[in-house]
């Protein structure tokens, strides 16, 4: 069965969940951006989770598609750096 580029790039991203984090700015960016109150990197890694969640990579960031956001994240250092909603 051949398996879709963005499974592979929602499969790594999974397989190093561990290494996700935000910098202390990026949490506020974060929370301001998607005008929530909650811890932002919990917040992100959830959405990552969800089933219909859909990452891609451009360049050296993985975005990853999902309800109404699109949260980016470097694909070496596993920063997430932005998210934004999409509505």
């Amino acid at each position: 069965m051949r398996i879709l580029v963005s499974e592979m790039h929602k499969e790594t991203l999974l397989e190093n969940i561990d290494r996700i984090h935000t910098t202390e700015m990026g949490v506020g960016r974060i929370q301001r951006n998607l005008g929530i109150s909650d811890e932002p990197l919990g917040y992100c890694i959830a959405k990552l989770k969800k089933e219909d969640s859909v990452v891609t990579k451009e360049g050296k960031n993985y975005y990853v598609e999902v309800d109404d956001c699109i949260i980016t994240i470097n694909s070496s250092s596993f920063t997430i750096i932005t998210a934004h909603k999409t509505s």
